[in-house]
């Protein structure tokens, strides 16, 4: 049974989204502020969860910040962010900070339930190691980089780069195709695997954007293909 972390000040909606999400099944723990959070998740007796849904806005601090705190403690565990603003600029700022997806409130349940379902599958696919090229040991050369399919952790020589489940499931699906042009549809539905209902383009050119920053100069290997997709240019 996935356990989820909740961290929403709202008591309303956090009452209705718990409500929803014990019904299908999933274990909810409930802190209605960062101190809460720290405790559940830090605290003695401290507890390991699936997933992290966050509000932005918290009576003691703010979601950007406290994962940044996250992330240097775990790298792996899913965020997806609860804001009640729906521009571009804190969407972008959201994804940059390590969150995985975000939900604009007043969200719809159902809309929530297949976000949350997309990422934990993501996080399956990456811890069980699935790797379709048959590299040996899952692992891949990019450039100057390694990935490690079983791992799920790209490096830098013998660096971690920091990425995402959401970024290394971009960029594993480019390098598995070296020069065949995987369109911006294809590349949605593995990022999201319901299809592309929750995701606009926009929000793919902000993990493509992050995910280039990240490989440096290895981010030419990754040619654009205007008006149609993305290609792994694959270099012996």
């Amino acid at each position: 049974m996935k356990k989820i972390l909740l961290v929403e000040d709202d008591a309303a909606l956090a009452m209705g989204t718990e409500y929803a999400l014990k019904a299908e099944g999933y274990t909810v723990l409930h802190a209605e502020n960062l101190a809460a959070a720290r405790s559940l998740l830090w605290g003695n007796g401290g507890k390991i969860v699936d997933i992290i849904l966050l509000d932005v806005m918290l009576p003691d601090g703010n979601g950007f910040d406290f994962i940044k705190e996250l992330r240097e403690k775990d790298r792996i565990t899913p965020v997806i962010f609860l804001t009640a603003v729906g521009d571009e600029v804190n969407i972008i700022q959201g994804l940059d900070s390590g969150a995985d997806d975000y939900v604009t409130k007043p969200y719809r349940v159902r809309e929530l339930l297949s976000r949350i379902a997309a990422v934990l599958r993501r996080q399956d696919i990456m811890k069980a190691g699935l790797s379709e090229n048959g590299s040996d040991k899952g692992i891949i050369i990019f450039g100057s980089h390694k990935i490690d399919i079983n791992a799920f952790r790209l490096y830098k020589g013998d660096s971690i780069v920091e990425c995402t489940v959401a970024e290394f499931r971009l960029l594993k699906e480019l390098v598995e195709h070296p020069g065949q042009v995987i369109t911006r549809s294809i590349l949605m539905s593995s990022l999201y695997e319901t299809g592309d209902n929750f995701i606009d383009d926009n929000t793919l050119s902000v993990y493509m954007k992050r995910l280039r920053d990240k490989l440096g100069e290895d981010a030419e290997l990754i040619e654009t293909v205007r008006g149609v997709g993305y290609r792994y240019i694959h270099k012996q």
